[in-house]
């Protein structure tokens, strides 16, 4: 008897395995350690899914601050989480890679970046490199996965989507414009348990050769707007159509380009 089609794809989704990386954030304002808004994001994205299993993974120390920041995504609902010991300056590639070799999930997902520590966004990159696995980032969504391909929505400027086709297993990075986490309940959170692994250190010899001074206020940014809603997305787009301000500049010198650009950093705040 021929096995029902919706059996068959039931099984395969129930088969996926994904892998969540999660770091340390820490609030704007108060400064203390929590849940990074980005990984938190990531997770809620794995939880909706459906049918497969997610294993929370993150590569550090075991404290009070990075214990109270784990239990923050524990709190969302999952039994368990692996944390991968290493050292404060250790480069935690090579630790990651060989637990995911071992792990062998199907979807890994992180945050854009790092609320603190370098924050530059990286890892994922140089995890991709090292694992031989593409990379999609600015992830807003998954639609289905299926015959191990996944479809994905990728979010562009101006809240505009691009649908994506990738062969499975991957690396998929999220940001603002994907689902906002769940609340994180005291219970889960306390009950959840920690699984430390040890591993061995590999020393970032690049990052003990830098100077760290305490950050300066940057100039003013652009204004990046973040669409999640299809009646956001409508509003962003249809915001440039409005505007009349702006202008198209043909057939002219390098000055006066240079001049233009300069003036609209002027009014935009960005030179002050």
């Amino acid at each position: 008897m021929r096995p029902d089609i919706h059996d068959t794809e039931a099984q395969a989704n129930t088969a996926l395995e994904v892998t969540v990386l999660v770091s340390v954030g820490r609030h704007p304002v108060t400064g203390r350690a929590r849940r990074a808004d980005q990984d938190a994001r990531g997770v809620e994205l794995a939880m909706s899914l459906g049918g497969g299993r997610v294993t929370l993974l993150h590569a550090g120390s075991l404290d009070e601050e990075s214990e109270s920041a784990m239990r923050g995504y524990l709190g969302m609902g999952l039994p368990e989480l692996t944390l991968v010991e290493q050292p404060s300056g250790a480069d935690v590639i090579p630790a990651l890679a060989s637990t995911l070799n071992d792990a062998q999930p199907q979807l890994v997902i992180a945050g854009e970046r790092a609320e603190q520590g370098e924050g530059s966004g990286l890892l994922p990159y140089l995890l991709a490199e090292r694992m031989g696995w593409p990379l999609v980032s600015g992830l807003a969504g998954v639609e289905k996965i299926e015959n191990g391909v996944a479809t994905l929505l990728q979010a562009l400027p101006r809240g505009q989507r691009r649908r994506l086709q990738v062969r499975l297993p991957a690396i998929v990075t999220v940001d603002a414009a994907a689902a906002a986490a769940r609340q994180s309940a005291f219970g889960p959170a306390r009950r959840g348990e920690i699984e430390v692994e040890p591993a061995a250190a590999v020393w970032d010899e690049a990052q003990a050769e830098w100077s760290v001074t305490p950050a300066r206020k940057r100039p003013k940014r652009l204004k990046i707007i973040k669409a999640t809603s299809a009646r956001e997305r409508f509003k962003a787009a249809a915001a440039k159509a409005e505007g009349g301000s702006g202008q198209v500049l043909t057939d002219v010198t390098p000055e006066q380009g240079a001049e233009a650009i300069f003036k609209l950093l002027k009014e935009e705040g960005v030179l002050r």
